[in-house]
């Protein structure tokens, strides 16, 4: 089996890639700098990029609850069908409605399928947008007591690997969560303790939030998601645990603190790297 795994370079699709090729899979990495090159905005990439392929890694660039993101999981799908794909397996978020959307495109192509539904990750602390906050020791977020299920990327490519090498995971949703509920306070101190500094947390209404992400020039296009899954994703509804890591690999996931401690020999998070 021959696999395309899009967003090959990503928070996700690098393990998923990593973790293939180890197994000695035929692995295709889909990106923008691969050959044959993969480009969400250009669909004239995307023939070169299935030729050949028997199943595809989703993981849809910046996220599913984008403009735009049904349309193209739709046209994806379309497009692997006729290239003779045999199956999907598709990064979704929890508590989104267009992901939930994304997720009926998938199940309804026609093709083999597995969902793996994922919580807010771990590595939004130390790989994408936080990671320079919490190296700088004051951490800026709209939410406050809202508790998060975080979930680790080593997982989510755990139990996608999974889906793509065994067939009793076919059809099948997984929602990955991580063993504890924590407010991104409580997440952050997790962190200051582990790495014995002091880092400030502060809880900002959405309008200052905006203010902010402005002032330091961030594209507007990231701000609205930013805004979107701050205010409508992060409203509660994903308060509770689930237990898809446990269901697909039969193993606990990994908690949080086992995220910080590995985190911290990489040195992420010892000065901010701005760019």
């Amino acid at each position: 089996m021959k696999t395309l795994v899009l967003g090959g370079t990503g928070k996700t699709g690098r393990k998923v890639a990593e973790r293939l090729q180890k197994l000695n899979a035929d692995v295709r990495i889909g990106s923008r700098s691969a050959s044959p090159a993969f480009d969400w905005e250009d669909k004239s990439t995307w023939d070169a990029a299935l030729d050949g392929i028997d199943q595809v890694y989703i993981s849809f660039q910046p996220d599913l609850a984008a403009p735009g993101a049904t349309a193209a999981i739709s046209a994806l799908t379309k497009s692997a069908a006729d290239a003779g794909v045999k199956k999907l397996v598709l990064l979704s978020g929890r508590g989104e409605e267009e992901a939930q959307q994304c997720e009926q495109i998938v199940m309804s192509s026609g093709l083999d399928w597995t969902i793996v539904r994922a919580s807010f990750f771990n590595q939004n602390f130390s790989e994408s947008f936080l990671v320079n906050s919490v190296a700088a020791g004051y951490v800026v977020l709209p939410v406050g007591d809202m508790r998060e299920p975080f979930i680790d990327t080593d997982d989510i490519a755990d139990v996608a690997v999974a889906a793509l090498t065994d067939t009793k995971h076919s059809r099948k949703v997984y929602e990955v969560t991580g063993p504890r509920l924590l407010t991104f306070g409580e997440a952050v101190q997790e962190i200051a303790e582990a790495t014995n500094r002091e880092i400030v947390y502060q809880e900002v209404t959405i309008g200052e939030y905006e203010t902010m992400l402005t002032k330091y020039h961030v594209p507007t296009d990231v701000i609205s998601l930013l805004k979107y899954l701050f205010t409508e994703v992060m409203d509660g509804r994903n308060e509770y645990l689930s237990n898809g890591v446990e269901e697909a690999l039969g193993r606990k996931p990994t908690d949080f603190k086992e995220f910080v401690q590995k985190t911290i020999g990489t040195g992420v998070w010892n000065q901010p790297v701005y760019k």
